[in-house]
């Protein structure tokens, strides 16, 4: 197992390289090409840049002694152009101009010897919380789902709140090219079902699978967050079942998981540790977090350990550890502790403290069953 650490780049993260780097186990940078939107193609020299920026270490940095350098493994993530989800021309690009610019890239990074690419395949808005700063009893705050707040609210309105509070970083998923052309794609994914949404699922994965395995490029797919539909629109990646038919879509050992934990347990009928011991030999990507649910079907997102939520952490590393997973982990959402709520404010859910505490957990239930064995 490879224990990684998302970042989001110089200039656009709140946490350096250099501090992430001072975290025992941390061995992958988890990046993405931020400024690049769905449907572009990424260019070599900017790939090429930014894994030396996180593979290198700085010359301020080498002068005090610093030796310990990160890989560039991961890649969360390359997204998927809505042309490719509803097979037809959205935003300016038919779908197989948009298959075709996907598998280039993939190409390209395979090339530069990324080996895992996660993307997911929700329609319109990649994941969903009506509250980024929801204060917790502890004084930390976190990300928080409202039920009774999506209920009654529009996607616009929603829009509008998410841009308010973002903290002036940028959202994936959120970003302000996607959101303003919102109003095409509602009207484009009108009468679009789950039925529509696996056929075409499935020419995606049938039309890159080649390359992935050509440029040795793993690919899996980020559970829909929160895993039911919104807003009418059909969500496929959302249960047990669906991750189920995903796979079976390309039978490839190279079409696989990013089971992200957190986002799969926003349902209280998931079974995180089962979804771990099932999907095992397909998950190239894993992210582990914590929720706590209530009666009212809201939840919000807690510390890693898992007696702060409903999500079996230490099940699910053990699981790991069992198995030998030779595959990739990384913290997911934390809390945002002491200075980050005030002079450091970070992206919502991607502060340092917290995930850092969560890999230490994380690292030591792994260190635990290992040592058992």
């Amino acid at each position: 197992m490879k224990m990684g650490f998302r970042w989001y780049g110089e200039g656009n993260d709140t946490v350096a390289l250099d501090q992430i780097r001072q975290i025992p186990g941390v061995e992958t940078i988890v990046w993405s090409l931020h400024h690049k939107q769905a449907g572009e193609v990424w260019e070599t020299a900017e790939i090429e840049a930014e894994m030396a920026r996180i593979t290198g270490i700085s010359a301020e940095a080498a002068a005090r002694g610093v030796t310990r350098t990160l890989d560039a493994d991961v890649v969360e993530s390359v997204n998927v152009h809505e042309s490719i989800k509803l097979d037809k021309t959205v935003l300016g690009l038919s779908r197989d101009e948009a298959i075709e610019n996907y598998v280039t890239t993939l190409e390209r990074l395979g090339r530069a010897g990324v080996k895992v690419v996660c993307y997911n395949f929700m329609p319109v808005f990649d994941w969903l919380r009506t509250d980024l700063w929801h204060p917790l009893p502890d004084g930390s705050t976190a990300l928080y789902y409202e039920k009774a707040v999506v209920d009654q609210m529009s996607p616009e309105s929603l829009i509008a709140d998410m841009e308010k509070n973002s903290g002036g970083l940028t959202l994936p998923g959120w970003e302000p090219e996607r959101l303003a052309s919102f109003s095409e794609l509602n009207a484009a994914y009108e009468g679009v079902t789950h039925e529509d949404m696996y056929r075409n699922y499935k020419y995606f994965l049938d039309a890159i699978i080649p390359t992935c395995e050509e440029y040795d490029v793993k690919v899996g797919v980020h559970p829909d967050d929160p895993p039911f539909d919104i807003f009418g629109w059909p969500r496929v990646v959302s249960t047990k079942e669906d991750l189920a038919t995903i796979l079976s879509l390309n039978d490839s050992p190279y079409n696989g998981l990013t089971l992200c934990l957190g986002s799969f347990s926003a349902n209280p009928a998931n079974d995180a540790v089962g979804a771990v011991r099932t999907f095992m030999d397909r998950i190239h990507f894993s992210h582990v977090r914590n929720i706590k649910h209530f009666p009212n079907g809201d939840f919000t997102e807690v510390g890693h350990r898992a007696c702060e939520g409903d999500v079996d952490t230490v099940g699910i590393m053990a699981a790991y550890a069992e198995a030998d997973y030779t595959g990739y982990i990384r913290p997911d959402h934390g809390r945002h502790l002491w200075d980050e709520n005030t002079t450091n404010k970070p992206r919502p859910g991607y502060g340092l403290y917290d995930r850092a505490l969560g890999i230490q957990y994380l690292l030591g239930v792994w260190d635990t069953v290992r040592r058992g064995r």
